[in-house]
Order: C-alpha cells, then structure tokens, then sequence
C-alpha cells in the first residue's frame, strides 16, 4: 500500500521579525512540522537574528525529516538581510524566487 504525502502548508511571516515575533515563530513553525512547507516571506521588512535563527533551525529540522522547506517569496529587505548576517538561503529558494 502506497503511503500518502503529506499536504503542502504555507507560512507568511510578518512584516517584523524581531525578538518578540521570536516565539510566535516558532509555534507557527512546529505547528506545521511533518508537513512540506513554503515560507512567504515577502512582506518581511525587518528580521533580527533570533527569528533568521528560528528559520535556519526550522529548515534544519524540516532537512531531517526529509520534508521540503522552501522559501517561495522573498522581498528584498529580507535577502539582503540574510546575506548581511552571514545566512545563506539561496538553496532554500523556490525556483521562481532565484534572481
């Protein structure tokens, strides 16, 4: 008997992703957790450290399961963000979101 994949889910992350989106981040994420997910993240205008370390984890641990986590929209504060604190998520890009 074949076995069923998982259903799809998406995430759209807030506009700020600061030390108080921290927790609420994290509870969005394991809520979603066995899932393949796509992040939205597109409206994102400002990300701290602590969220971007949420998100590296959550991709580390969707890795792990062997379930696709990918970021499908990205806007440009948020790339660049990455980039400056050293996070790499060009391989976490959907295709259509590789520039």
């Amino acid at each position: 008997m074949a076995s069923k994949k998982p259903a799809q889910k998406s995430l759209s992350l807030a506009p700020v992703l600061d030390l108080n989106e921290a927790t609420a981040l994290h509870k969005q994420l394991m809520g979603l957790k066995g899932n393949p997910l796509v992040i939205d993240a597109s409206a994102v205008e400002r990300v701290g450290a602590l969220c971007a370390q949420v998100l590296m984890a959550g991709a580390k641990s969707w890795e792990e399961d062997r379930q696709p986590f990918t970021f499908g929209k990205v806007s440009d504060p948020f790339m660049k963000t990455m980039q400056l604190i050293g996070v790499n998520i060009y391989h976490l890009l959907a295709q259509e979101a590789r520039q």
